[in-house]
């Protein structure tokens, strides 16, 4: 049997609530051993819902000698921060979007990595889906040729906020729509595509009730002369979210979801989709970070190799420059 993991929980909002206290909780090889939140009451209560012995302050989870590793899940602004601090004090790190706001705060981050010879993962979840994994596959073998266009999208319905939450505030999400959904969508796009240099950005945004956007639309060019497109929102008037991306090269193209993979065969387009031989049985959102989740335990036992996230320095330069792009009006070289 694998080795038993120890594991704390800064922030006990939703991403904890609905996927991560319910996913350790069924691992025997885990134990959740403290939770620290600023809502205490908040946090007592699902320690007391998932036998969890300890409700402690930030500062006493980095220093709690019997952890190994720390999940963030505060808001924005307390990222960086908050993953130095783990990675000081000795422990493995895995953060959700973003690492940190900015380029120069991933090299921080990763800087601490390094001298603590600790991991840090960063919960982009669409990384671990088997329909993105699998165009991922064709990519890396040059089976659709050239890519010329890559397209992501992350489209969600308008739900009614009586007041601004740290979401819809600049100074503790960092953005709006883009920085919510938009950096796992750029995230998933580049990383399709191997993460090429990316050489310019534009960016157009739609200012809704408050301080921050609720939509925008980024291009970029990358490598050699792709053209990635991603448009994101919190104000899809539909019955559902939307989220898709479409690749396309010169010898074939793919889309998700569903999966759909197409390539040039004796100058025809034929289906090439692979069949999953073993369909998922719980939503693929939940399966995506159970999936990622069981990756970074299996970091943290030593089972497998620790690579540092150097890729999200490109990632959040990218998005620097798209705010740059929507302030000024105008395109950003990089």
């Amino acid at each position: 049997m694998a080795r038993t993991v120890t594991v704390g929980i800064l922030g006990t909002g939703a991403i904890t609530q609905t996927v991560h206290l319910p996913v350790l909780s069924q691992k025997r090889d885990v134990v959740v051993k403290a939770l620290s939140d600023m809502d205490r009451g908040k946090a007592r209560a699902l320690a007391e819902r998932y036998r969890i012995s300890a409700v402690l302050q930030d500062d006493e989870l980095f220093r709690h000698g019997e952890i190994d590793a720390i999940l963030i899940c505060t808001p924005n602004h307390q990222h960086e921060q908050q993953a130095v601090a783990a990675l000081e004090a000795g422990k493995h790190v895995m953060v959700e979007k973003p690492l940190a706001f900015t380029r120069a705060g991933i090299d921080r981050v990763i800087a601490a990595a390094k001298a603590a010879n600790r991991s840090v993962m960063v919960a982009m979840n669409n990384r671990y889906r088997s329909d993105t994994r699998a165009v991922r596959a064709f990519l890396a073998g040059g089976e659709l040729g050239q890519v010329f266009f890559v397209r992501g999208g992350w489209l969600n319905q308008k739900v009614p906020v009586a007041r601004a939450t740290w979401r819809q505030r600049s100074e503790l999400a960092g953005g709006g729509a883009l920085m919510d959904l938009g950096v796992q969508t750029l995230d998933l796009c580049f990383w399709l595509i191997g993460y090429p240099r990316v050489k310019r950005v534009s960016a157009f945004a739609h200012r809704g009730e408050f301080e921050v956007e609720d939509s925008a639309v980024v291009l970029a060019e990358a490598g050699d002369n792709i053209v990635v497109s991603v448009e994101v929102t919190w104000n899809l008037f539909s019955g559902r979210d939307r989220h898709y991306a479409y690749v396309l090269g010169s010898h074939g193209s793919a889309t998700l979801p569903p999966l759909a993979v197409f390539k040039d065969l004796g100058g025809r387009p034929a289906d090439v989709t692979p069949v999953d031989p073993a369909p998922e049985r719980e939503n693929p959102y939940k399966a995506s970070y159970r999936s990622e989740l069981e990756h970074f335990l299996r970091v943290v036992r030593g089972d497998e190799e620790a690579v540092l996230p150097v890729e999200q320095a490109t990632l959040m330069a990218v998005v620097e420059a798209a705010y740059q792009s929507m302030q000024h009006h105008q395109e950003v070289v990089l």
